[in-house]
């Protein structure tokens, strides 16, 4: 059986618009999410001009991390039922790396962002954070019918 050249390509083209829509949806969340925080934080332009930076860098290094988990750990935990207790053990202790190492990061964010904004202000950003994630969760489970 010969296929047509043309169907080969709509696989692929299929593939490129998911992509590329996923794409669009994280920039659409990131940016809502920017200017949820700068609403909630009330920064001054001074403290904007700092810690944008911290806060850019932080998220492209929890970003790695996901990635890192995905890539890592999380075709293996599928499969946990199948491995032999010295591959769990491995698994939890590749984890629990990755746990300790996510840990430090928060920490060291934290401290840069106590030197550029307040206390107070800092824990507003972390309050923000979670009311920002609470929101984006409702939105989700209202667009798939409150599921």
């Amino acid at each position: 059986m010969i296929l047509n050249k043309k169907f080969i390509w709509i696989p692929i083209l299929l593939m490129a618009v998911f992509v590329q829509a996923q794409d669009n949806a994280r920039d659409k969340v990131k940016t809502y999410k920017v200017a949820f925080l700068t609403e909630r934080l009330d920064l001054s332009s001074q403290e904007a001009q700092l810690f944008w930076p911290i806060y850019n860098e932080h998220e492209e290094r929890m970003e790695a991390f996901r990635q890192k988990e995905r890539r890592q750990m999380a075709s293996r935990w599928m499969d946990a039922s199948e491995l032999s207790a010295q591959e769990a053990d491995k698994l939890l202790d590749e984890l629990m790396a990755l746990q300790t190492e996510k840990l430090e990061a928060n920490k060291q964010y934290l401290n840069k962002v106590r030197k550029v904004l307040s206390a107070k202000k800092t824990l507003l950003l972390i309050k923000a954070e979670e009311d920002f994630k609470k929101r984006l969760l409702q939105q989700f489970r209202k667009r798939r019918g409150g599921r």
